[in-house]
């Protein structure tokens, strides 16, 4: 994990608490929304990840014309023996990279749920097994809505983390440009993991070891989200048992094999952020989503 944090961090300057949660997810077996501004190094982010753990990668550009037999593929007319064969569609891979998925239909964007959260897809009537590992990466723009479909509640509950690359600090900026002036920075990048090392990571995730306490904490931060009278949503069930995941890869990244209510901290603003809803008195009066997670968060003891 050293070697692959490496790499992103030799493609993606100055951005290491990003990728540390981009790690997080991957580890936790969970998929990524995000949510930035064009230019800032997502598409290159997706791909140097890809291609370090030597994994099959596809990019989808999501427009409203886009349909879901485009993603799912479908089956085939051969007219020499009059037989039909399924033809796999982008989805079937690795590592999706879901690019400006909020520009696609409600009807397209469904159908990711599916392969989101069960590791499948259904065509025409049969379900067919995607690849493991596998890993979606989704971005939207922020900043522009003209022609976009907002992702639904439902379908952003599917997401393990939503995460922002922003913009890099100056220094990190200047030294890209240097990076990229004769060779970009992904060329060079090597594979260091197979997706069979990824895959026994991710089982080792799952036996990172967890006290009863520290998952009362993890629901009792999740409960709290629901009392928050600044909140027309919060957090779900499944929200509860995506930080429980997130919380054990993160004590998995950091090289133990438990998990302190700091790990569970850590990661609880970007796995719980997308699934609350601000009031509308909240809305209009500009407070911050952020800035209510991280009261609820703090107003929560925690245990010993």
């Amino acid at each position: 994990m050293e070697r692959l944090r490496a790499n992103l961090a030799g493609v993606i300057l100055g951005k290491p608490e990003a990728i540390d949660l981009l790690l997080t997810a991957l580890l936790a077996g969970g998929s990524v929304l995000m949510e930035d501004v064009p230019g800032v190094g997502k598409t290159t982010l997706a791909k140097a990840l890809a291609k370090s753990l030597s994994l099959d990668f596809h990019r989808v550009q999501f427009t409203p014309d886009l349909l879901p037999a485009d993603i799912l593929g479908g089956n085939v007319f051969n007219p020499a023996d009059g037989s039909l064969t399924f033809r796999p569609g982008p989805i079937f891979c690795n590592v999706l990279l879901a690019d400006e998925i909020n520009r696609a239909s409600p009807r397209t964007q469904s159908a990711l749920l599916e392969a989101m959260a069960e590791g499948q897809a259904t065509v025409e009537g049969n379900v067919r097994p995607l690849p493991a590992p596998f890993f979606v990466l989704a971005t939207q723009n922020p900043a522009d809505f003209h022609g976009t479909f907002p992702l639904p509640e439902a379908q952003l509950d599917r997401f393990l983390v939503r995460l922002t690359l922003d913009y890099p600090a100056a220094e990190a900026e200047v030294d890209m440009l240097f990076d990229q002036a004769r060779v970009h920075p992904l060329e060079t990048v090597e594979p260091v993991l197979t997706g069979e090392d990824l895959l026994k990571m991710q089982a080792a995730v799952r036996s990172v070891f967890v006290e009863r306490p520290v998952a009362e904490y993890v629901v009792e931060v999740c409960r709290r989200t629901r009392q928050e009278k600044r909140l027309d949503l919060g957090a779900s069930p499944r929200g509860s048992l995506m930080l429980f995941r997130a919380a054990q890869a993160a004590a998995y990244l950091a090289g133990r094999d438990f998990v302190r209510p700091d790990d569970v901290q850590r990661v609880a603003a970007p796995v719980l952020a997308h699934r609350c809803m601000l009031s509308g008195e909240a809305k209009f009066s500009g407070t911050k989503k952020a800035d209510v997670l991280r009261e609820a968060i703090a107003a929560v003891p925690v245990p010993a």
